[in-house]
């Protein structure tokens, strides 16, 4: 769990000591003084915190590919009946590029 996930006031552990987040990016220490959480670090949840059970809970199921292209697709629609010819000419090249990237 990353720290921009948590709410304030939600318990952690990092680097073997326990805190709880006061800030967007800073919690309190329990031992004292209030530090400074880096975005890429890698909490652990304290047992028995709430987010620590839904932390430990399966995760999402994927998406399912079908339903994301045909959801893109009507937006691509859409977004075509608002341009101009020049952006309908750049929604197709992103249109491209975006079904190339997925697959």
């Amino acid at each position: 769990m990353k720290i921009d996930q948590l709410p304030t006031g939600a318990r952690f552990q990092w680097k073997g000591r326990n805190y709880t987040k006061v800030g967007p990016m800073t919690a309190a220490a329990d031992s004292g003084g209030v530090d400074f959480i880096p975005k890429h670090a890698t909490l652990q949840p304290i047992p028995g915190e709430a987010w620590a059970a839904a932390a430990e809970q399966e995760p999402a199921p994927p998406l399912d590919a079908a339903r994301v292209k045909a959801a893109f697709e009507a937006y691509h629609g859409t977004a075509l009946r608002h341009a101009d010819d020049a952006g309908r000419l750049e929604l197709e090249r992103a249109r491209a590029r975006f079904l190339a990237e997925i697959g």
